[in-house]
């Protein structure tokens, strides 16, 4: 197997990820980048980004990532193509192998794998991402100003993202499995008593439909039972928020995680329970989840391991 020394190596190339690289290189740390799956990260599968500073007419998702890309690459890292496929932290340096046949040992370890939105697994959730298929309201609602959408989920982040779009549309439809929320009881009265929310239970998205984008969704009430009813709902927007999963399976056997899998760390500090090694972005934030405080996190952990390295003196 392939073996290589590093003072720093970045796991991601989303915004924590590049963020990360520019600032290490810029502290002359040396740098490798590997970008992934999904170079680019999840901003690459976006439309518009219109809430990111420094672009006042906003920037498509895809431009938005070579920007930062070509920023860090101005300043001398060394991204790569590759997937982290294991890791070893048992002792240092920190060892983590790439597609399984590259040994990479780095001083320092930053994870910025990032997060994947849970879907219901429809087709056409990928026929229609990024035509009316958002899994984040936040980033995505301001385009559906005055007009119709549908959330799903009822837990307390569907609700949250029902109450938000209901701030922007002019008719939110909360679409949910089950007879009941399971929202915590505030989230559930906030919804419940909203003018512009409608409440579906017991129903499920079995599809969408349209021509150049989503025009509706296929709904059944009350799937499996005698008076199972099937029909179309008109919407423009069509929001998943029904989780996330933290990418950080490889990294569970060293790094403490939280029940769900997002990498703990402490307080303001992107540190982890293993020295030297730090996570930044969506991998280790349950609550924000934005382009914006991912990229702050990957100053934050580049500004950590260049102290980490000056302290033991690598």
């Amino acid at each position: 197997m392939e073996k290589e020394r590093v003072r720093c190596l970045i796991i991601g190339s989303g915004p924590a990820g590049f963020t990360a690289a520019i600032y290490a290189a810029r502290a002359e740390l040396n740098p490798v980048l590997y970008e992934g799956l999904q170079p680019g990260g999840q901003l690459t599968t976006t439309t518009e980004v219109e809430n990111f500073p420094g672009y006042p007419d906003g920037i498509m998702g895809p431009d938005m990532m070579e920007d930062l890309r070509r920023q860090a690459l101005r300043f001398g890292t060394d991204i790569r193509q590759g997937l982290a496929t294991g890791v070893d932290f048992s002792g240092t340096p920190h060892k983590v192998f790439i597609n399984n046949d590259i040994e990479i040992q780095a001083d320092t370890v930053i994870i910025a794998t990032g997060s994947s939105a849970n879907y219901l697994g429809l087709e056409d959730e990928k026929k229609y991402a990024g035509m009316g298929v958002s899994a984040c309201a936040t980033c995505d609602g301001f385009f559906y100003r005055r007009k119709i959408v549908a959330v799903v989920g009822g837990g307390d982040t569907a609700c949250e993202e029902a109450v938000y779009l209901a701030g922007l549309a002019s008719q939110v439809y909360l679409i949910v499995r089950k007879p009941y929320l399971r929202a915590s009881k505030i989230m559930q009265e906030r919804v419940m008593e909203h003018e512009k929310i409608k409440v579906l239970f017991e129903h499920n998205a079995v599809g969408l439909y349209g021509e150049n984008g989503v025009e509706g969704v296929h709904l059944v009430r009350r799937i499996g039972e005698p008076d199972e009813y099937r029909y179309d709902l008109a919407i423009d927007g069509f929001f998943l928020a029904i989780g996330h999963t933290p990418n950080s399976d490889i990294f569970k056997p060293y790094v403490e995680t939280n029940d769900i899998g997002y990498i703990i760390t402490p307080g303001h500090f992107t540190r982890t329970n293993v020295p030297g090694v730090f996570a930044a972005g969506d991998v280790a934030d349950p609550y924000f989840r934005q382009a914006i405080t991912s990229a702050g996190s990957g100053c934050r952990a580049a500004m950590e391991a260049e102290r980490y390295l000056s302290e033991h003196r690598l």
